[in-house]
């Protein structure tokens, strides 16, 4: 339960913090203003569950970062405390999709006197406001990380020595861990929309779509321990199924606009939503595919007892957050010595 004291980690995580309660309240207050807007008989329509099903995406999005932000600040990842402020752009831009996919949802609705017509006038100013918000955020997201990466720096150096070999090594493998942390979430994501939202599936597709879901969780996992453990074989199998993830996400972004025109119509309701976590997944699992073989190029080279003895809470010694006795490295001591 260890974050480090300072003023620079403790506003990272009330800016989180702030943003997160801020956003959930307005995603709430829309969900439920959707809620007491509807009228008879629109359960029959496809856009009764994609506007749920958007909110439920933003709103597991902020308390997701939320557990990313409490992660990076206490494991002190610089490249983690970086990749969330990408994180948060992403949702920026997710904010925006989501108010332009939720107003043709209500045309949709608005056309069969299935939704209340004050409905959208009401919501409107929350989903503008929404956008605006995490511009805001990602600013102070980006200030903040920038202050962190100077405090974090002497630590990270403090752990690894002044080998710049090892170092690099190191910051491959932070880049790695963030980077499967941050496919949970959009593999997560874009998997439940398709689920929710798209209707008629196949059911060999669908049924492969739920397994998928189960099988990412472990898949990630594995991948996370096997980097750790420095496994070859491991990891050759981790970067095939990098692959075949790879193949998955562009076979549903080829499906969503290349089906018949009668298919085509089942994925109208989400498919801007749905592209924009295909295209992020599949911009992820390729940067993900490249690290996974640099790491694994990195095996047996001095950086696994270096991760191994890594402690995110105190260790034995007060106020010191990371062991700083180092295991003897084999090999010519570093000639270099500098601080990132």
């Amino acid at each position: 339960m260890y974050i480090p004291n300072s003023k620079w980690t403790w506003a990272f995580m009330l800016v989180a913090f702030i943003q997160a309660v801020v956003g959930v309240t307005l995603e709430a207050y829309v969900f439920a203003k959707f809620q007491t807007s509807l009228r008879d008989k629109s359960e029959e329509h496809a856009e009764t569950t994609t506007i749920p099903t958007y909110l439920a995406v933003f709103m597991f999005g902020f308390i997701y970062q939320l557990v990313l932000v409490y992660d990076a600040l206490r494991l002190k990842n610089t490249i983690q405390v970086i990749g969330l402020v990408l994180y948060n752009v992403g949702i920026l831009i997710y904010a925006a999709i989501q108010m332009d996919q939720i107003s043709d949802a209500v045309d949709v609705l608005g056309k069969g006197h299935y939704i209340a017509d004050h409905f959208w006038p009401s919501i409107k100013p929350e989903l503008i406001a929404l956008p605006c918000l995490m511009g805001f955020g990602t600013v102070l997201f980006a200030f903040l990380a920038w202050k962190l990466y100077d405090e974090f720096a002497w630590t990270i150096y403090k752990h690894i020595s002044a080998d710049l070999r090892l170092k690099r090594r190191y910051l491959t493998y932070q880049i790695y861990i963030a980077l499967l942390k941050f496919d949970f979430f959009f593999f997560l994501g874009f998997t439940v929309q398709f689920l929710v939202v798209v209707k008629r599936t196949p059911n060999a597709e669908f049924g492969v779509t739920i397994a998928v879901l189960f099988i990412t969780f472990i898949f990630l996992l594995l991948a996370a321990y096997w980097v750790r453990k420095e496994s070859l074989a491991g990891m050759c199998v981790v970067i095939l199924l990098y692959f075949a993830a790879l193949g998955y996400f562009l076979f549903k972004l080829v499906r969503m606009y290349a089906s018949s025109r009668e298919r085509i119509k089942d994925y109208i309701p989400a498919r801007k939503s749905l592209t924009s976590f295909a295209v992020i997944t599949l911009l992820l699992v390729l940067a993900t595919i490249v690290v996974a073989c640099m790491c694994a190029w990195n095996f047996n080279k001095g950086l696994k007892p270096h991760i191994a003895n890594r402690k995110p809470g105190p260790g034995p010694e007060a106020g010191k957050p990371y062991s700083t006795e180092m295991p003897h490295l084999s090999g010519p001591a570093p000639s270099r010595m500098t601080i990132d």
